[in-house]
């Protein structure tokens, strides 16, 4: 499957082996597909290379225009890319003075878009190293990486251009807490799904706060109705077993005995009609059901992860232990859980408010 309308320019395509980028583009595109090939055989999640494999179609039509071949980058053209980025104007941004305030940005990409790309970059260009080791890997390492590029070190300011601080090409990120839904938008966002597939899906995020990935994931053998148990992989394969609630147990329970098609397949959750009836419902088509669903709830930020996320808050507000909800919620580090804690209202105020009480019978008894 192309992922581009035209054949002849640069593009993804999806095939037997994997991801790769086919079409006209810069000298050396063979070591791009070599690289991609190389995540698979390691078995990094289909997921994974497929979000590496357009970071560098992004990066590889970059070089095309500036007609760079990937054996001349170098340290100097990875910071003209990195300033591409940020400099760029996308379809919902004006340019100029006009910053968007949900983003804060009047140009360029998000800072984690631009440090993803970076570390599809590093690992291709680690992966060419691990090939050759003559070839000089240009993501900048060490002392490298305070290095300034030549348009920052020439003109009259040029004396003033500071040493990076960071070992390596990053964008500043900055760190936002989780943010999940409110009960009226939760409420909309669930009362807008119609069928039991649907709200099965939305409910093991809310509930059992599963993954977008995990959940169509997931096979029929991984539910266990009966016991309420539902088992789930993971990233990086990461197996682990969530409580599955009751309700939501009985909305997969009908949608196994009346919604889902008669198919051959393994999936729990798959394609109700059309061409693909029958075959596991893929992330593309998630998110098609989640758009319409916001727009017809009227819920701009019901994402599937914002589901996710108001089950991590509903466990910090109920007091749940970090490390239960670490291992609820599959995360690698108990600082991601302990995000939630900080978020929770609930959290805060109570302990804002036994600070403040015990202040004052210390005053008291002064």
């Amino acid at each position: 499957m192309v992922s581009d309308v035209d054949e002849q320019r640069l593009a993804v395509v999806e095939g037997i082996g994997g991801w790769a980028l086919s079409g006209s583009g810069p000298a050396g595109l063979e070591l791009v597909n070599d690289y991609l090939a190389y995540l698979g055989d390691r078995r990094y999640s289909p997921a994974t290379v497929r979000s590496y494999a357009f970071d560098l179609l992004h990066f590889c039509r970059w070089l095309d225009s500036e007609d760079v071949t990937l054996a001349a980058v170098d340290t100097d053209v990875l910071l003209r890319y990195l300033g591409a980025c940020r400099e760029a104007v996308l379809p919902t941004q004006h340019g100029g003075n006009v910053v968007d305030l949900r983003s804060g940005r009047a140009t360029g990409y998000a800072p984690a878009t631009v440090n993803r790309r970076m570390a599809a970059i590093s690992g291709l260009f680690s992966f060419r190293a691990m090939r050759d080791p003559t070839a000089v890997n240009p993501v900048p390492r060490g002392p490298a990486a305070r290095r300034t590029a030549k348009a920052e070190r020439s003109g009259m300011l040029g004396h003033l251009a500071r040493p990076k601080a960071r070992s390596q090409l990053r964008a500043r990120e900055p760190r936002r807490l989780p943010r999940g839904l409110t009960r009226a938008e939760t409420r909309a966002l669930v009362g807008s799904f119609l069928t039991d597939r649907d709200r099965a899906i939305c409910g093991l995020m809310l509930f059992s706060g599963l993954r977008s990935a995990e959940v169509l994931g997931l096979d029929v053998t991984d539910v266990d109705i009966g016991r309420g148990w539902v088992r789930v992989i993971g990233k990086g394969d990461k197996e682990r077993r969530v409580p599955l609630d009751p309700d939501v147990a009985g909305l997969v329970q009908a949608y196994l005995l009346a919604g889902r098609p008669e198919t051959g397949s393994t999936a729990l959750f798959v394609v109700a009609k059309g061409a693909n009836r029958g075959q596991r419902l893929s992330p593309a088509g998630l998110r098609r059901v989640f758009r319409y669903h916001r727009e017809r709830a009227g819920v701009p930020a019901g994402h599937p992860h914002a589901l996710r996320h108001s089950f991590g808050t509903a466990l910090a507000e109920a007091g749940v232990d970090v490390a239960v909800m670490q291992a609820l919620m599959g995360h690698d580090h108990v600082d991601s859980a302990a995000a939630y804690i900080h978020l929770s209202p609930q959290h805060v105020r109570r302990a804002y408010d036994d600070a403040r009480a015990r202040q004052r019978a210390t005053r008291t008894g002064n």
